[in-house]
């Protein structure tokens, strides 16, 4: 279990260095998967869940829709797109492991230009990204990871958060090794 710690710590960190449907409600979103080399990905027919993890640095709750469980969705979505790839849930013996980790930064500070100043200023630009990982139970090495970042668009709807959820996640998806 402390692999798989380390691997989720990594993921984040290289999140955070990194920088979650219409094309307006979507278009801040980025979507990077890579398999590990010699990862027979479309061999995997069975995974179990390891870990899912959230960092939220919102001081005034305004990231998450008071109606909308972001990890249960998230989860849901994750569910989804394994098993439309005949990948089954089970509790014992899985070809893989599944984890995710979400982080959300409310307080992020960025340079942009300020047109009225002509100069560059410090302006707060929330960001979030989503990780989903793909690993080995055997040695607890990383087979596939997918990483989703976005703008933060606070005060949105459940719905729409749904709907940035689901590309996110479908977008890594799409991303995984072809047969």
């Amino acid at each position: 279990m402390i692999k798989c710690h380390s691997i989720l710590v990594a993921v984040f960190t290289a999140l955070l260095i990194s920088g979650c449907a219409s094309t307006a409600l979507t278009s801040d979103i980025t979507v990077e998967a890579q398999a590990a080399p010699g990862a027979k990905i479309n061999e995997l027919k069975s995974y179990a869940w390891v870990a899912t993890a959230q960092i939220l640095n919102d001081p005034q709750g305004q990231w998450e829709p008071r109606a909308f469980d972001a990890d249960a969705e998230i989860q849901f979505l994750i569910d989804r797109e394994l098993r439309k790839r005949g990948v089954s849930e089970v509790e014992l013996g899985p070809d893989m492991l599944v984890a995710y980790i979400a982080g959300v930064d409310m307080a992020t500070l960025e340079l942009k230009e300020d047109p009225k100043q002509e100069m560059e200023v410090l302006q707060n630009n929330p960001k979030g990204a989503l990780a989903v990982i793909f690993i080995s139970p055997i040695n607890g090495k990383a087979l596939w990871a997918g990483v989703a970042t976005a703008n933060v668009q606070a005060q949105r709807s459940s719905e729409d958060s749904k709907k940035r959820l689901e590309y996110a996640v479908s977008e890594m998806f799409s991303k995984l090794p072809k047969p």
